[in-house]
C-alpha cells in the first residue's frame, strides 16, 4: 500500500512477521553463521543475497537504510560510519585517477577539503563553481573526464538553496549524475529526486538522528541514471571487476547496480561501517522526523524574523524569509520550510559576534548542528578560526557569520536568550 511520508517513516525498513520483535532489533555480531561452506561462498561470490561479515553489511544498518531510502523514494541505500564517508563514497564509486568532477563551492567545509585536497592527492580533481553560475558557463567547464556534478540542497553555513533542475539539465546534457547532500532538508522538506538529481547522501547525524546521538551517513541511489548508456565513462560499473571474479554490476544487477559496487568493493576495502547500534538509533530517530522538520521551521522562521528586525543585528540569511535572496528557490523546491538553521551577523564585527555568543545562556555554543537542541557556531573563531578576515570573505564565510540552529525549546524562550545576550552588546 502507498503511503504518505509521514506514515514511510514509521512504517518502512522493518515489516516483522508473527512472532517477530515490533521494534527493529540491534544485530550487534561481526559475523554470521551458515551450515555449509558452499552457502557462504555464494555470498562471497554475490551469487547470494544475505549477511557474512558486518563490515560489509548488517541487517539493522540496511533496515534503516531502506527507510531512508522509502523517505527519499529512491531505488536502494546503503549506510556509512558518517556524512563525510557517505560523500566520498558517493564521489569515489564512480571517480577514480584522472577523473574530474565539479562541485558547487558552497558546501560543507569538511566536504570541500575532502573534494579539493584530500581526492586530490588520490589524482580525482574537483572544480569549484559559484551555484548562481549560468548553464552556458557551467557547460564550459565540463570536460571529456568529467563524471559528477555535486551539490548541498541547502548550504552549510551560509543557509543557501540549490537549483536544482539548471545543475540537473547541464548533468544529464554531458551524461554523469546528480549528487545532492540533502542533510539540512531532509526527504521530509525536499526529495531531489523529484527534482531531477541522481544520488542523495546525508549526514545522519543532524536531523534523521536528530538528538546529537550517533555520527553517520547515508547515500541513497534512485536508480534513474543509465549507466550503460555511457558505458565508457563509468568503466567501474559496466566492465567486469576482477576482484568480483569479473562481475560487471549493471550487467547482474540493474538498478541496485551502484549501491551494489559501493557495498561490495568500496565498503569492503575501506570499512566506513555504520555500527548496528547508532543505527538503530538513527531507525528511532526517523520515527518522529515528520513532527521535529515542521517544529524546527516554524521556530527558525520566527527566530529569523526577530533578529532582521534587531537594530544590532547586520544582516540574516534565511530562506523562508520573504526578503531573503533564496527565497523564491525555497518555494520552488521547499514549500513546507526549508530547516531550522540560519546565519546572521551582528553589527561590530568578529569581536561583538564573541560577546554576544559567550552571553547566552539556553543557546549551546557546539560544533554540532541541526538537532533537538538550539546551538550555535562562529566559524571565524571555530571552524576557520586559522584564517584573516580576508581569506574568510574568500571561502565565502563574513568575519561575522554566526550559524544557528534552531531546536525544539520554545521559540519564545530561544528569542529571550537572543535579546539578553544582545542587550549586552
Amino acid at each position: 500500500m502507498d503511503t504518505h511520508i509521514d506514515t514511510k517513516c514509521l512504517h518502512t525498513g522493518w515489516t516483522p512477521k508473527q512472532g517477530e520483535p515490533r521494534q527493529l532489533p540491534i544485530y550487534q555480531s561481526t559475523t554470521f553463521k551458515y551450515d555449509t561452506s558452499d552457502a557462504m561462498g555464494k555470498l562471497f561470490d554475490l551469487e547470494a543475497s544475505g549477511y557474512f561479515y558486518t563490515r560489509l553489511q548488517n541487517p539493522t544498518n540496511d533496515s534503516a537504510a531502506a527507510r531512508i531510502c522509502a523517505l527519499e523514494g529512491g531505488y536502494a541505500a546503503m549506510l556509512t560510519s558518517s556524512g563525510q564517508a557517505a560523500n566520498f563514497f558517493a564521489i569515489f564509486n564512480i571517480c577514480e585517477a584522472g577523473d574530474h568532477f565539479i562541485s558547487s563551492s558552497a558546501i560543507y567545509g569538511g566536504t570541500y577539503n575532502l573534494f579539493g585536497v584530500t581526492m586530490k592527492k588520490m589524482g580525482i580533481e574537483c572544480t569549484f563553481v559559484d551555484q548562481n553560475i549560468s548553464e552556458e558557463e557551467l557547460l564550459k567547464l565540463v570536460r571529456p573526464n568529467t563524471k559528477a556534478i555535486f551539490g548541498e540542497t541547502i548550504t552549510n553555513p551560509t543557509v543557501t538553496v540549490f537549483d536544482f533542475e539548471k545543475f540537473a539539465r547541464v548533468a544529464h546534457k554531458v551524461g554523469v549524475p546528480l549528487i545532492i547532500d540533502n542533510t539540512f532538508a531532509t526527504p521530509i522538506n525536499c526529495r531531489p529526486f523529484e527534482w531531477g538529481a541522481d544520488i542523495v547522501t546525508h549526514s545522519t547525524t543532524k536531523y534523521i538522528d536528530g538528538h546529537g546521538i550517533s555520527v553517520g551517513g547515508c547515500i541513497v541511489d534512485s536508480g534513474n541514471f543509465d549507466w550503460d548508456k555511457y558505458a565508457d565513462k563509468f568503466p567501474g560499473l559496466t566492465t567486469p571487476d576482477e576482484s568480483y571474479h569479473g562481475i560487471t554490476y549493471t550487467t547482474k544487477f540493474g538498478k541496485a547496480a551502484y549501491i551494489t559496487k559501493a557495498t561490495s568493493q568500496l565498503m569492503r576495502d575501506f570499512g566506513c561501517i555504520q555500527s548496528p547500534q547508532n543505527a538503530f538509533y538513527i531507525n528511532i530517530g526517523l520515527e518522529t522526523l515528520h513532527l521535529r522538520m515542521k517544529r524546527h521551521c516554524e521556530s527558525a522562521l520566527k527566530v529569523a524574523t526577530y533578529l532582521k528586525n534587531n537594530e544590532k543585528v547586520a544582516w540574516v540569511h534565511y530562506p523562508d524569509l520573504e526578503s531573503d535572496d533564496y527565497n523564491a528557490l525555497a518555494k520552488k523546491y521547499l514549500p513546507n520550510g526549508s530547516c531550522g538553521v540560519m546565519c546572521f551577523g551582528i553589527k561590530g564585527g568578529r569581536d561583538q559576534s564573541i560577546k554576544f555568543m559567550d552571553s547566552l545562556k539556553l543557546c549551546t555554543i557546539a560544533t554540532h548542528v541541526a538537532d533537538s537542541q538550539t546551538c550555535l557556531l562562529h566559524p571565524a573563531s571555530h571552524t576557520h578560526r586559522q584564517m584573516t578576515d580576508e581569506q574568510l570573505k574568500e571561502a565565502g564565510v563574513a568575519p561575522d557569520l554566526i550559524r544557528l540552529s534552531i531546536g525544539l525549546e520554545d521559540a519564545d524562550d530561544i528569542i529571550k536568550d537572543i535579546e539578553q545576550a544582545l542587550a549586552l552588546i
